[in-house]
This record gives C-alpha cells, sequence and structure tokens, in this order.
C-alpha cells in the first residue's frame, strides 16, 4: 500500500488538485477579463520550486513531449472548427503572415535581443525565432471566450493564421539552433549557411505536412460519413476516434520529416467541412480534449520556470517584450495586410492580437534539450514575453475590439444593428440610379450599376459583413451576405 501511496496516489492527488484550483481560479479572473491561459502558468509557478507549492520539476523532455502533443490536439480542433468559406477571405493574408510576417517579426525582435540581452547575432535571432509567431491555444481560446463577433475577414485571418505559423517557427528555431551550435564550435571561422539546403527543407516540411494532412482529412471523413451515429449520438466516442487519429497522423508526419502541426490542422479542415453532420456532435468532447491539453501544457510549463532565475533578465526580456507587441508584431502585419486592403483598423487589430502562449515556451525547450550554452536564458525570455502577452493583449480583446470599430452586432440585436447599419435596408440589386435619386445622393458615373456591385467595386476585396464605402453624405454597408454576394445593404445617413 506504501508504494501504491507513493507512485500513485500523491502524484494522482497533486495533479488534479492543481487542475482544479487552476480552472476555478481561471473561472473567476475570466470575470474580470484576464486569460484562463494566463491562470493556468501562473499556477503552475506558484506550484514550482520557488513557489509556495515547492515542487521541484526539470523535466524538459516530459515537458517537450507533453507541450507537442497538447498542440496537436489545440490545432487538431481548431481545424475541425474552420469552416471553408472562411478561407475565401483570411487564406490569402493568413498565408503572408504565416511566412513573411513571421520572418520580419523574428529579425525585428532579433535587433532588441541582440541590444538588450547582449547576444551575438545567431542567438538573438534565435530569441526572435522562438518568440515570432502568434500561438494556437491562445488565439482559438481567447477569440471564442471573448463575447465578441468580429467581422469575418480579421476573424478568419487570425484564426487561420494561428493555425499555420508553428511550420514556420519551428523551422526557424530548429534552423538557428544548428546555425548557433555550429558557430559555439567554431567562434573564429563562423558558420556557413547552406540556403539552398535550408530552403529544401522548409519545403519538404510544408509538403509533407500539407500532403499528408489533406490526405488524412478526406481519409477520416469518409470513415465518419461511413460508421454514421453511434450508440452515444456520435460524441464522445467519435471524439476519440478523431483524437487518437489526430495524434497518429502527426506523429507519422513529423517521423517522416512534415511538419506535423501542419498536417493536424490540415486534417481538421478537411474532416471539419465534409462530416460536417457527423463532426457536430463530438465538437464538445473535442472542447473538454483542447482545454485539458492546454491546463496540461501551461501547467507543465510554469511549473519548469525558477523566477529567481528568471529575475535576472527580467528588464531585457520585458524590453524584448515591449517591442515584440509595440512595433515588430505591428510592422510585419502592416507589410503583410496593407497591400490587401486591409482598413487601418483592422490592421491595428490582427497586431494587437498577435498573441504569444505555449509555442514560444515549448520552442525555448529546444535550445535546452539541444545542450546550447545560455539555452535557459531563451526559455526565460519566453515565459516574460507569454506572461506580458496574456496578460496586456489577452485582457483587452473584446475592449479592443469594441475600441476599434471591428466586431460586428449580436444576431438579433436590433438596436446595435441599427446603430451599426444605419436604419435604413435596401436590396444588393436596387439600381444605383434609383437609390440615389430616393436619399438625394450624387449619382456615382456607372448610374446603371447595382448597389451591391458598386460597393463591391469600391471595396476593391472580397466584401464581408460590416464592410462599408462613403458616398456623399451616406456610408453604404455590407449587411446580410449570401455566400461570396452581397444580399442586403445598409444605409445610415447624415455624415
Amino acid at each position: 500500500m506504501s508504494v501504491s501511496l507513493d507512485f500513485l496516489a500523491l502524484p494522482l492527488l497533486a495533479a488534479a488538485s492543481l487542475i482544479f484550483f487552476s480552472v476555478l481560479a481561471g473561472v473567476i479572473s475570466a470575470r474580470a477579463g484576464f486569460s484562463f491561459l494566463l491562470v493556468f502558468l501562473v499556477v503552475g509557478t506558484l506550484a514550482g520550486v520557488d513557489g509556495p507549492g515547492g515542487l521541484k520539476f526539470d523535466d524538459f523532455r516530459l515537458s517537450f513531449w507533453v507541450g507537442n502533443v497538447a498542440l496537436a490536439v489545440i490545432l487538431l480542433d481548431g481545424g475541425l472548427r474552420t469552416e471553408f468559406t472562411t478561407f475565401r477571405t483570411g487564406l490569402k493574408p493568413a498565408l503572408w503572415l504565416a511566412t513573411v510576417g513571421v520572418v520580419v517579426c523574428t529579425g525585428l525582435t532579433a535587433v532588441a535581443a541582440h541590444f538588450l540581452l547582449f547576444l551575438d547575432w545567431p542567438l538573438a535571432l534565435l530569441v526572435g525565432a522562438i518568440v515570432g509567431s502568434t500561438d494556437a491555444a491562445a488565439v482559438f481560446s481567447l477569440l471564442k471566450s471573448s463575447g465578441v463577433r468580429l467581422n469575418e475577414r480579421v476573424a478568419a485571418t487570425l484564426e487561420i493564421e494561428s493555425g499555420m505559423n508553428d511550420p514556420m517557427a519551428v523551422f526557424l528555431t530548429l534552423s538557428l539552433i544548428g546555425i548557433a551550435l555550429t558557430a559555439a564550435a567554431a567562434p573564429m571561422v563562423g558558420p556557413e549557411i547552406d540556403w539552398a539546403s535550408l530552403l529544401l527543407a522548409l519545403l519538404h516540411q510544408m509538403g509533407w505536412g500539407a500532403a499528408l494532412g489533406l490526405m488524412s482529412g478526406f481519409g477520416l471523413a469518409w470513415l465518419l460519413i461511413r460508421l454514421g451515429r453511434g450508440p452515444d449520438g456520435g460524441g464522445g466516442i467519435r471524439a476519440l476516434l478523431i483524437v487518437s487519429g489526430g495524434l497518429a497522423v502527426y506523429a507519422g508526419t513529423t517521423a517522416l520529416g512534415g511538419s506535423g502541426f501542419l498536417a493536424v490542422y490540415a486534417m481538421g479542415v478537411i474532416a471539419g467541412n465534409r462530416a460536417r453532420k457527423q463532426v457536430r456532435p463530438a465538437l464538445s468532447a473535442m472542447d473538454g480534449y483542447a482545454w485539458l491539453s492546454q491546463a496540461g501544457m501551461f501547467l507543465l510549463l510554469g511549473l519548469l520556470v525558477t523566477p529567481s532565475e528568471l529575475l535576472r533578465t527580467l528588464w531585457p526580456a520585458l524590453g524584448v517584450s515591449a517591442v515584440l507587441m509595440l512595433v515588430a508584431r505591428p510592422l510585419s502585419v502592416w507589410l503583410c495586410l496593407k497591400p490587401m486592403r486591409f482598413a487601418n483598423n483592422e490592421i491595428a487589430f490582427v497586431s494587437w492580437v498577435g498573441l504569444r502562449g505555449a509555442v514560444p515556451i515549448v520552442l525555448a525547450v529546444f535550445p535546452v534539450m539541444a545542450g546550447l550554452p545560455g539555452s535557459h536564458t531563451f526559455f526565460n525570455v519566453a515565459f516574460v514575453v507569454v506572461i506580458t502577452s496574456l496578460l496586456f493583449q489577452g485582457s483587452t480583446i473584446a475592449w479592443s475590439a469594441r475600441r476599434l470599430g471591428v466586431t460586428l452586432p449580436d444576431q438579433g440585436d436590433m438596436a446595435q444593428a441599427r446603430q451599426v447599419f444605419g436604419d435604413f435596408v435596401i436590396d444588393a440589386a436596387t439600381p444605383m440610379m434609383d437609390l440615389c435619386t430616393f436619399y438625394g445622393l450624387p449619382v456615382p458615373g456607372e448610374s446603371d450599376q447595382s448597389a451591391g456591385h458598386w460597393l463591391r467595386n469600391e471595396l476593391d476585396r472580397p466584401p464581408v459583413e460590416g464592410d462599408s464605402a462613403t458616398l456623399g453624405e451616406a456610408e453604404l454597408s455590407v449587411r446580410v451576405m449570401d455566400g461570396q454576394h452581397i444580399k442586403q445593404i445598409g444605409i445610415k445617413l447624415g455624415l
């Protein structure tokens, strides 16, 4: 009995108690506007060696394993909830942000790390790569719990970006670790970088990840449709089938040298859309798996932190975090989204919701496991960046969305709808000549076109609900979409 108590009961009691009190504290703190994820991270830190809990935990290998598995589950859950229609407006900008945006953000953050942490350029670039990408766990959970309804262009861009930028961050981190190890072994010579090999490795990871993800997604969708609804209504058992299949695809793709994160996300998107009726009953159970993954991951990562060591680099790390949030992320987002005619308020919001969560901390475990000198500094910097991001960015999502005007009225809230779209609603097929004559507005050059056609031309981008353009003293806005076509237009007079 004593052996059973030592090896089963006490660890289980500690783990269950940590999760229980973390969730309880998270529910309470969420009412004050703070992130659930921040609470898990803080509770893990307090339970660690320097906190009241006094638990000594330094198993980076276990944390790395748990972190990767948890991220795979979270990305799978996010992919299952992503509808094909969001790719109409979000795929192109998300691809730019997940590739060029991550590289630009990495470079700008590296400048801050070089001067604030006094690191050589290979190590400074490694810091930038570790914290340079947004986190799927943070974005998916905080957007869902924010209570605001974002316009489709902004929401789709953020969700797809967070699901697709992990491969680039992992690639940059692993490449820069190799360069840093080479530089450390021959400091007088300097590393010779084979750019062709690096590019080939990136294409290899992306190609295998996309191919295996798409194939497994079609296969899983076919299987779910053939199985139909089970005795549990297709809920818990079906969710377990989906999770186990997703983890198998993640592991198999990674073993083949591909991006497991990209594969599992693509698998979720395909299966979630092609077998929507079969997947929908399982989403509730999937939500539970995703939250359990986040809780376990953030608690373990919090336990790894030693606050007494973290304090040694606190101020430089805060400086790196400030440059990342206020300079690197906004500039990289502006460079990627401005050519696509995103409005300034949309660019500002996407910049601010560049949330950092578990991904930077998991990536910071890579150099520790590789034995890179000074690697614990990277882990401490990543932890500070995540804490500040969740504290300042994560807790202000709803406020900043309303402040920047990227929210849409709740379904059925007519008072709010009139405030956003105006008091008048017309069919998008209405001729512009008739509309302008009735409301006393200036007639545009092509007066024989419909109002919907005029508004689409003014926007010069795929329209989404909430888009607007000015005509004289009136504002015409997209009120209802029918697929890719504008169905109804709202008119606000007296601007």
